[in-house]
């Protein structure tokens, strides 16, 4: 079935194809375009470095009026991620605008990782630890980056 947020969609991973941004990759399940699977890699030069971080993005037919669900699968510790994978991020809650498409959205999430905000944590012991004591946000940072490496969590494929 065609629906406009469909067609939407397809647009948008053909341009993530055509012109895929550096450090990010997206693409929809097999047998439900409604649901992406996405892969961040850890900026160079940030605690994050050598970091590949699975990410699961959910469409509803609203899309693009309305932001997709966004949940980190692999474990993370920064400021503006919970616990339970969701970002706090404004271009997908009050900032949204339906010109934001999967690329845009992946590139927002990659540069949280260079530049997060610790005044509206979704992890408070992150955003503390970021704004005190930056060698230690470092040291558990780094922590989730080597796990990671040996992240097998299985991704949802519906």
């Amino acid at each position: 079935m065609s629906t406009p947020s469909r067609r939407r969609l397809m647009r948008d991973f053909k341009r993530l194809q055509q012109d895929p941004p550096g450090g990010v990759f997206g693409a929809p399940c097999s047998d439900n375009i409604m649901i992406w699977n996405a892969v961040i890699f850890g900026p160079t030069d940030t605690p994050f470095e050598d970091g590949t971080f699975k990410l699961v993005l959910q469409f509803d037919e609203s899309y693009p009026n309305k932001p997709p669900v966004v949940k980190f699968i692999s474990k993370m510790f920064h400021p503006n991620v919970y616990a339970n994978g969701e970002l706090c991020l404004d271009i997908l809650q009050n900032r949204w605008s339906p010109t934001y498409d999967v690329s845009a959205i992946l590139t927002s999430i990659q540069s949280l990782f260079n530049d997060p905000n610790p005044n509206s944590p979704a992890n408070a012991e992150a955003a503390q630890l970021y704004r005190e004591n930056r060698k230690e946000y470092i040291r558990r940072v780094r922590e989730t980056v080597e796990k990671s490496w040996a992240d097998d969590s299985p991704t949802p494929s519906s």
